[in-house]
Formats: C-alpha cells, sequence, structure tokens
C-alpha cells in the first residue's frame, strides 16, 4: 500500500463514478445518433397512459405531499446513522476493551433516538403528518317550526291511496276527453284586468 502508483479507495470510488458517467453519456449520445427521426403529429403528441392528454399539464399538487415527504426523508435520513452505529459499537473486541463503552453508546443512541421521537411528536401534535380528512355535517336550516312538528309528521301513520281506476275518476276522464282531444285546456281560466 505504500506505492504511490496504486489508487486509494477514494480514488477507486471516483474512477467507478466517471466511468459510470461516461457510459450514460454514450448511450444517450450513440441512441441519439442511430434512433430514426420521422416526427409526426402521433409521435409528438404526449404520451399519457394511453389516453388523450387534456388539460394543461400544469395542475396544483396538494402541498401535504411536500410535507410528509420532507417529514419522512428527515426520520430516514437520521436512520442511516443508526446501522453505522449498530455494526461499530457492538463489537465485542471494543466492549470487551471496556465495560462502559457499552453503556456510554447506548445512552448516546438513545439521547439520539429521543430526539427524533421528541420531533416526531411536535410534527404529529402539530398535525403535518395527519390528512385532512371530510368532516360530515348535518346541514341545517333555522326554520320557526320546532323540530317536535316533525316529529309528529314522522311519527304518523299514513293511509295508503287505492290507485286503481274508480268511477268518479273515469267520469271526470271522460267530461275532460272532448276538450283535451281538441287541445284544449279541460277549464276556462281567469284574467284579472290591469286596468
Amino acid at each position: 500500500m505504500d506505492d504511490p502508483a496504486q489508487l486509494s479507495e477514494y480514488g477507486k470510488i471516483l474512477l467507478i463514478a466517471i466511468i459510470g458517467a461516461l457510459l450514460v453519456c454514450a448511450t444517450i449520445f450513440l441512441a441519439r445518433f442511430i434512433s430514426p427521426k420521422k416526427p409526426n403529429p402521433i409521435k409528438l403528441s404526449t404520451y399519457e397512459c394511453g389516453e388523450q392528454p387534456t388539460g394543461s399539464a400544469w395542475v396544483q399538487i396538494n402541498p401535504r405531499f411536500y410535507v410528509i415527504a420532507l417529514v419522512f426523508l428527515l426520520f430516514d435520513v437520521e436512520l442511516i446513522f443508526v446501522f453505522p452505529w449498530a455494526t461499530v459499537f457492538g463489537d465485542a473486541e471494543l466492549v470487551a476493551a471496556d465495560g462502559r463503552w457499552g453503556w456510554f453508546t447506548l445512552v448516546e443512541m438513545a439521547i439520539f433516538l429521543g430526539i427524533l421521537v421528541v420531533g416526531l411528536l411536535y410534527v404529529w401534535k402539530r398535525g403535518d403528518i395527519a390528512w385532512v380528512k371530510p368532516q360530515h355535517q348535518r346541514p341545517t336550516v333555522k326554520i320557526g317550526i320546532p323540530a317536535t312538528a316533525y316529529g309528529a309528521i314522522n311519527s304518523m301513520t299514513y293511509a295508503i291511496r287505492n290507485y286503481k281506476q274508480t268511477e268518479a275518476t273515469a267520469v271526470e276522464e271522460t267530461t275532460l276527453a272532448p276538450a283535451k282531444a281538441s287541445g284544449g285546456l279541460g277549464f276556462r281560466p281567469k284574467f284579472k284586468s290591469n286596468n
């Protein structure tokens, strides 16, 4: 490892990143040169899951998505620190070197997770991670009729009408039939004069 011609570990990572970027750029440029260029209106239209796109693409997205994503990223990134802590401080040789080391790391991680829990409780109490749900309200109308009147009407039982044609209705229909057939109203309207 003393030979300066050898790459360090960071040099290897840099070399892999450079090769990866070159491969991506090469495939993009190769596709640009090789691909056929025959544009038409169908190819130039927006593809939206097989449906014809309607409206503008500039739609407003609910900002609650961003708040939940930021809270998720915050706690997700903080959780990344737990894994190296568990692997490094869980080493048996390190704990065997000094008995207090295990207690120190346990208290340290308890403080770290405690801060995260306090932050989560703060965000939760503030209502940032609670999705707003509609509150169902029964519509009310202010009227002068007491509620007991409605209760009395709703509790009554009503007789069901017999909708079969009776003789009285048959007589009425026969007397009105000539007027209906001639296009008349079947009655003589009365109009008030404005004079």
